[in-house]
């Protein structure tokens, strides 16, 4: 039986995968949202600000997350963890959950339950910050970066720390990424992955194609160059000037 965690940015599709999870019969939490979350999420938000302590902010779009991979834990956040996953951790058989923050504390996560099964959603960064999300001013949560008063801005900035932080991280034992897009528009395909990956049959959900490429209807900025490489990495090349 698997403990199975939920990581991506806010509007990356992750309501997708627990939808599908809670389909399956895995616990997600004794309270879940509408988008699948468990809640409440105070005591994640705070230990992201703890762990956020510990990030130096190197100016412009770098940060530094090298100390987070080898120095102690503190303790603050190992009670917060334990606090806000208390049912989930207390439960027998296949369980898990999600909530977009956790991508915020991934680095310490992965250590916390090295053995886990992580999914990692990622979207085409063009369609993520056309929402707004609670992740999109990163100060919340005790991360510093570059001032500026452009709201779609600073949604990308977010995403990219929230990227970059993934990328920095050794990656665990196992470890799935999914694309929202082929979830979506390939989903017996990708199902048929994951199902491979978790060693159980998996529900399904309804999944509409409105979501996918909503940016090419958007009016508003959505694209920065600090995209640009991640998504390339990504297979998100429509569009991009080579």
């Amino acid at each position: 039986m698997s403990l199975i965690i939920v990581v991506g940015r806010g509007h990356s599709g992750t309501r997708t995968i627990s939808h599908t999870l809670y389909a399956s019969g895995v616990y997600m939490g004794q309270n879940l949202n509408p988008s699948g979350d468990k809640v409440p999420p105070q005591d994640m938000y705070e230990a992201c600000r703890v762990m956020a302590q510990y990030v130096e902010w190197q100016g412009d779009l770098s940060w530094d997350f090298a100390p987070l991979h080898t120095m102690p834990i503190d303790p603050k956040f190992i009670a917060l963890i334990e606090s806000y996953l208390a049912d989930v951790l207390s439960r027998k058989g296949n369980r898990g959950w999600k909530l977009p923050e956790t991508t915020l504390v991934f680095p310490w996560i992965v250590r916390m339950f090295p053995k886990a099964k992580y999914i990692y959603l990622v979207r085409d960064p063009r369609d993520c910050i056309i929402g707004g999300h609670v992740t999109d001013d990163l100060r919340d949560f005790g991360v510093q970066y570059p001032e500026t008063e452009d709201e779609r801005k600073r949604r990308a900035i977010s995403w990219k720390y929230q990227y970059e932080l993934i990328k920095a991280t050794p990656t665990p034992e196992n470890f799935l990424t999914v694309r929202f897009e082929d979830f979506i528009l390939k989903q017996e395909q990708t199902l048929g992955k994951m199902e491979e990956y978790l060693g159980f049959p998996l529900g399904r959900i309804i999944a509409r194609p409105d979501p996918v490429g909503r940016w090419k209807n958007d009016t508003e900025r959505h694209f920065f160059d600090f995209f640009a490489e991640a998504m390339r990495e990504s297979g998100y090349t429509e569009g991009l000037n080579d």
